[in-house]
């Protein structure tokens, strides 16, 4: 059979390549094009080791709008259509070099591909919506897919993906809609946005069960009021669930199986059941759990009744040490035993102009640079001020409470009422170990910590509380 001329060889390509009626491109650009970065980076990187019967459709001898999975677009916002096979003017080749066709979309769920993700994925500067799952992608999430200029719809569930989440996902957070990774096995901490008062105001689905994640809840997402659905369930997260999550208007919730503690916020009346938590720590109560007032078994009517008695109670008794605090202090003050402090002169070098540390018997041990660099967290909000958790360098936990501003403006009669009450001990009172004066006039009280308080402890706490309040003021 003869060879064919070179003009039916021409002829023959135009015939394979049909393509559309479209108005004239701009010219070329010197940038990769989206089909430049498909055919020599992204279909490599997903397929793998194995040739993908879907990804094979991605060749130049199958008209453009017909590879399996991909929407284009032009920067006219004109979709990619096969209207006219028959009357071609534009062949693949000459689509390639057109800078203003674009990804607007790549589908590939369940399509068997079994290679990792490509960070090519963050150059498409169109690109909306990638949909991976259920496919047997490994490695890690690339960080360049936080640098992508359009994404805002992305779902990467129940793949093999591993190693921890980077940062700049949150940099798609002003247009980011969805989020899905469930069924990865994603470790590390969830981490915060860069910006740390980002509320992602369209994010409305974020589905990260069935991972590996571990750490505190991530508080952050409290910020982001649109969201609709969270799915947290089947992580290591542990903790307690902030009171912030109540604020969000959710319809789909699930915390379920991780190690969640303490008390439940209030979510609303009947919205979420019993289920939504489920497989986390027996400590974790409220509604719609088991109430947390203990297994002592009193009722709430007699709880009212105790507590009320002990307030009349701790009036008297607060007045009577108030004045005998004051006398002693009138008394007593030359005679009492040194304090140990400190402050700007401090011979160690240990704080350098950063405030003063004054300390009390039981707290010898602290120096202010370990007060200071202590990694807080709130535990309880009062009129009188702000408490926190605090663990110190050494693993040891203290308790910090952080006095409203305003409270104790007279240092001269300040301090001395800290002083007398540094030295009182009784086995009802959590006795103060050290005080903290800042330059700015920030003034904290540091306590031992006592976790799991039982309604003894908390009856009796509630005594230390309203003294300390009455020096506050």
């Amino acid at each position: 059979m003869a060879l064919p001329t070179p003009l039916s060889l021409s002829i023959t390509f135009l015939v394979i390549f049909p393509t559309f009626t479209l108005s004239s491109p701009p010219p070329p650009s010197s940038s990769p094009s989206d089909i430049d970065l498909l055919l020599t980076k992204i279909k490599p990187s997903l397929q793998g080791k194995t040739e993908n019967l879907l990804l094979s459709s991605w060749n130049t001898s199958v008209p453009l709008c017909q590879w399996r999975g991909l929407k284009w677009v032009f920067s006219n916002a004109t979709p990619l259509l096969c209207t006219d096979l028959s009357s071609p003017q534009w062949t693949n080749l000459s689509l390639s070099k057109d800078p203003s066709l674009q990804l607007l979309s790549l589908q590939l769920p369940s399509a068997g591909l079994s290679g990792t993700l490509p960070r090519e994925l963050g150059e498409l500067s169109s690109l909306q919506s990638l949909y991976l799952s259920v496919n047997s992608l490994s490695g890690t999430v690339p960080l360049e897919l936080g640098y992508s200029s359009s994404l805002s719809n992305i779902d990467l569930g129940d793949n093999l993906l591993n190693g921890s989440l980077p940062t700049s996902i949150w940099n798609l957070c002003d247009r980011l809609v969805s989020l899905r990774l469930h069924g990865n096995s994603l470790s590390g901490s969830l981490p915060e946005p860069a910006l740390p008062n980002s509320t992602c105001n369209s994010f409305q689905f974020l589905d990260l069960g069935h991972n590996k994640f571990s750490g505190d809840f991530p508080e952050f997402i409290t910020r982001f009021r649109s969201l609709r659905l969270l799915d947290l369930a089947n992580n290591l997260f542990s903790g307690s669930i902030p009171e912030g999550l109540g604020g969000l208007n959710l319809e789909k919730l699930n915390l379920s199986y991780n190690n969640f503690s303490g008390v439940l916020p209030n979510l609303g009346e009947s919205k979420f059941g019993a289920e939504v938590f489920e497989g986390n720590n027996p400590g974790l109560c409220g509604s719609p759990l088991r109430s947390c007032r203990g297994s002592s078994g009193v009722s709430s009517g007699a709880i009212a009744g105790i507590i009320i008695g002990i307030l009349t109670g701790i009036v008297v008794l607060a007045s009577l040490l108030i004045g005998y605090v004051q006398g002693r202090k009138r008394k007593n003050r030359e005679d009492d035993e040194e304090l140990e402090e400190e402050g700007e002169e401090d011979e160690n070098g240990g704080c350098g102009g950063e405030g003063k540390l004054i300390l009390f018997q039981g707290g010898e041990h602290l120096t202010l640079e370990e007060v200071l660099n202590a990694t807080g967290q709130v535990t309880e909000k009062t009129s009188y001020g702000t408490i926190y958790k605090a663990k110190l360098a050494d693993g040891g936990t203290i308790a910090l409470r952080l006095l409203r501003e305003g409270s104790c403006k007279d240092g001269s009669s300040c301090l001395p009422v800290i002083r007398q009450l540094g030295r009182v001990r009784h086995e009802n009172l959590i006795p103060l170990r050290a005080f903290y004066q800042g330059k700015r006039g920030e003034k904290l009280l540091i306590y031992d910590y006592l976790p799991n308080r039982t309604l003894h402890d908390l009856l009796h706490g509630m005594l230390s509380c309203f003294i300390l309040f009455c020096f506050a003021n």
